[in-house]
Order: C-alpha cells, then structure tokens, then sequence
C-alpha cells in the first residue's frame, strides 16, 4: 500500500475532509498507476476520488474506540524524529 496515505481515524483535531480527499487522491494514483490521468480518463479518475472520499468519510463517522484521541502535533513530531534518525538530519 502506499506509504503517503496516512490513519485518519482517531486523532484531536479530527481528519479534515481535505485530509480524507487527499488519502483518496493518493490511493486512486497508486491504484490507477496515474499521476494525472489522460483527458479521457479524467472524468473516471475524478469520479474514483470522489466515491473514495465519500466511502472513507463514511467509515470514519461509523467507527467507534474507547482509546483516547491521539494528538496530530505529538505524532507529526515523533515522525520527524524517527526520519531525522533514519535519514539524518537535514
């Protein structure tokens, strides 16, 4: 699966729809195996998106935990750490 698609679910401040159109965008590239599809392909690729978003929109409302949020700073940060360690600094 593609290494930029990212958990949604679960975090404080919640996924954006911008998050969830984003995951979308990226899961029909790898999918697709486009970038940016043909003009006649476009109208499917954007439909793809689309119904991607709403279905992942729609999962994220109907799932449930008793977990406590995790924060989207303290993991965007641990990130960048473990990067910073594989990669080295920059």
């Amino acid at each position: 699966m593609c290494r930029n698609i990212r958990t949604l679910f679960n975090y404080d401040p919640p996924s954006t729809s911008a998050d969830i159109e984003a995951a979308a965008l990226q899961y029909v590239r790898k999918v697709s195996g486009y970038r940016f599809p043909s003009a006649a392909n476009e109208g499917a690729f954007q439909q793809a998106v689309a119904d991607i978003a709403n279905a992942t929109a729609s999962l994220l409302a109907s799932l449930e935990t008793s977990a406590p949020p995790r924060d989207r700073g303290a993991e965007i940060a641990k990130a960048r750490a473990r990067n910073a360690k594989r990669f080295g600094a920059a």
